[in-house]
């Protein structure tokens, strides 16, 4: 009973989900081949989204991201627009490389920590964590969960699909890097001018500190230019961090790296959205995006993805409106992929990502004035859906 006291609300949403997937099979709403063929779609995710992210754990635990976070600080000389721009860069990158479920968990403390030590709002840092985790999330399939399962469906290595998407990501960045500038980084939004930067801090355990960069390091170069699946890779890199925690402090390998929580809550919402795709969901959604796979039914399909992700939730929106573009309209489905990646930022639950945020936010002491968050999200949700939808059809 006491286990059950500490369960945190989402813990709850996760299980009710899967319990919910699980009755939607036993009792037949459910049809046992499209079931198992969900699961059998989502276990290289799962695979790949666990060992992300006891990576991305220990790597911050080995002081990676403060050094950078750090780093970032001293270099911007108390110059708010300069740290700005590198703070900008540092979101960017972290959600590329390592997806935005990482930025979300391991970048918002750091950020937030980084405020207390310059002195800085700890807002506007934060608003740039979320909002780049997700508007940043185009550009690689590691990025995102939705963009390994449209790599999957277009055929598109990481090359191919860093192609692909590089205009509508730096599209969907500068617009966001605008409104943040406009809402939140302004003199008359962070309340000062300059800023004094931190002192140059040497990690903990040097050795440690070295290994995780590189393996960091070593997983972006592979994910990049080799052709392997990603969950091998990232399970290979965690495997190598793993080992040299064992060897340097073994106690920080505990169970409770594991993000348990995602992974009862991803298999539970594919079940319940297969379930409420065989009962009616997959007609509307054919008839909202429709057929036509040039301009109109791009930002048709854009506009679904990004509306419905922030009643619902941009997984399962994702998956339910993919089964709904026709095959070969390539650009329709990365449409709707901007849509669910980009879109999700009016409502707290709209991604995984800005749940978890919330709750490193709360877990800081950090207060978001919800309505200033969603009227805010929902200025950069239409303009970045927008302008990365339009340059994904120019490029």
């Amino acid at each position: 009973m006491r286990f059950l006291t500490r369960l945190h609300p989402l813990d709850w949403l996760a299980a009710g989900l899967l319990a919910g997937g699980l009755v939607c099979v036993a009792t037949g709403l459910l049809p046992a081949a499209p079931a198992g063929a969900a699961m059998a779609r989502i276990g290289p995710l799962l695979v790949f989204l666990a060992t992300v992210i006891v990576l991305a754990e220990l790597t911050g635990r080995a002081e990676v991201f403060d050094a950078v976070a750090s780093w970032v600080a001293r270099t911007a000389r108390g110059s708010y627009p300069r740290l700005f721009g590198l703070c900008v860069l540092f979101a960017s990158a972290t959600t590329i490389a390592l997806n935005l479920d990482t930025t979300a968990v391991l970048l918002t403390p750091v950020m937030l920590a980084l405020a207390g030590r310059v002195g800085i709002a700890p807002v506007p840092l934060a608003m740039t964590t979320v909002w780049l985790a997700n508007t940043a999330s185009l550009l690689l399939p590691v990025s995102n969960l939705t963009n390994l399962l449209a790599a999957n469906r277009v055929g598109l290595s990481p090359v191919a699909m860093a192609a692909t998407m590089g205009l509508a990501q730096l599209a969907a960045v500068a617009v966001t890097m605008v409104c943040l500038w406009g809402f939140y980084w302004r003199r008359g939004r962070r309340g000062a001018d300059r800023y004094v930067p931190p002192a140059r801090r040497a990690p903990a355990d040097p050795v440690l500190f070295r290994v995780c960069a590189l393996a960091c390091a070593g997983f972006l170069l592979v994910t990049l230019l080799a052709d392997v699946p990603l969950w091998s890779a990232s399970l290979a890199t965690m495997l190598i961090v793993v080992v040299a925690f064992a060897v340097r402090r073994r106690a920080e390998l505990t169970w409770s790296l594991v993000p348990w929580r995602l992974l009862v809550l991803v298999p539970g919402m594919f079940l319940m959205v297969e379930t409420v795709d065989a009962h009616g969901l997959h007609t509307l959604l054919t008839a909202a995006i429709g057929p036509d796979g040039g301009l109109a039914g791009m930002l048709r399909s854009a506009g679904v993805g990004a509306g419905l992700s922030n009643v619902l939730n941009n997984l399962p929106v994702y998956l339910a409106g993919e089964a709904a573009v026709p095959v070969a309209n390539h650009h329709q489905l990365l449409a709707l992929l901007i849509g669910t990646n980009v879109g999700p930022l009016v409502t707290p639950w709209a991604s995984l990502a800005t749940l978890l945020w919330f709750e490193r936010c709360r877990g800081q002491g950090t207060a978001i004035p919800l309505r200033r968050f969603m009227g805010t999200g929902l200025v950069l949700a239409v303009a970045a859906t927008l302008a990365a939808t339009l340059a994904l059809a120019a490029g």
